[in-house]
């Protein structure tokens, strides 16, 4: 497939900050399942700084911006052609070791009804590559999605109590069940393309990649129970959402921040 992505996020202060800093992981990733035929980042009145290629192997931006200012705008547009890889990731040059992955942090600690799920799903897998699906059908099943019904400050078990989340608790769950089964297991931010008959989609996406021997890594999206495939662009990876964050920064101030947020991918060509 071909798609094209639009992704325009606009913070809004209560009143000018001096200035902001921003780390940008928002280009896509190089390996065999897709390639950017065009791509452009701008912070609008920004400078773009340093950039470079982190262990986990994504690309970052560094930008700056002087204030005063009420209003920074960040644009991405693209086009990019994608493969259906069946979710394996290959082609991707890293340096983090697949067990520095196993590292709990707080979205992505796994209670005790987590660790119920996992082993449950897990019993009767019949290696790593299926005991990872079993565990992603599980999360389908345990955790409806509901957009809205969850903040992005939110952890896997709190969703799984609740019984329902978005796309980020859906990869949290994915990722503490994975590691509490000792297989590393990572967040991964990006797009995908889900409208009926070539219709933009309106939403970014998350999923997550589990570490399968002789395999690699492995996307897994538990909301849609399905593997990545071409509908998908992939961005970055970290042990959870914020450290996969694709816009980190700090805005010099002491002001109310607000984040109006439009995203389109439409598919092209298939």
């Amino acid at each position: 497939m071909i798609l094209t992505v639009s992704h325009i996020s606009t913070y809004s202060y209560d009143a000018p900050v001096r200035g902001a800093v921003q780390s940008l992981r928002m280009t896509p990733s190089v390996c065999d399942g897709q390639r950017a035929i065009r791509w452009s980042i701008e912070v609008v009145g920004g400078t773009r700084g340093a950039s470079f290629r982190d262990g986990a192997g994504d690309w970052v931006e560094g930008w700056s911006l002087r204030g005063p200012v009420s209003e920074i705008t960040v644009k991405v547009t693209g086009e990019v052609a994608t493969t259906d890889m069946a979710g394996v990731l290959r082609g991707h040059r890293e340096t983090v070791p697949p067990e520095a992955y196993l590292r709990e942090t707080g979205p992505t600690r796994a209670d005790s009804g987590l660790m119920t799920l996992a082993q449950e799903a897990a019993a009767g897998a019949t290696d790593a590559l299926d005991r990872a699906h079993r565990i992603a059908a599980a999360i389908n099943e345990a955790i409806a999605y509901r957009p809205g019904s969850t903040d992005q400050f939110g952890t896997a078990a709190e969703a799984l109590a609740l019984g329902e989340g978005v796309c980020q608790d859906h990869a949290h769950a994915l990722i503490a069940c994975a590691r509490f089964l000792d297989m590393p297991a990572r967040y991964v931010s990006g797009y995908l393309h889900a409208g009926a008959e070539g219709t933009p989609n309106e939403a970014s996406h998350a999923w997550a990649e589990v570490w399968i021997d002789r395999l690699g890594w492995v996307g897994f999206d538990a909301s849609n129970a399905t593997c990545p495939d071409a509908r998908y662009i992939r961005l970055g990876s970290g042990f959870d959402a914020q450290d996969a964050a694709p816009i980190r920064g700090v805005a010099h101030g002491r002001v109310a921040e607000a984040l109006d947020v439009t995203v389109a991918v439409e598919a092209v060509q298939q």
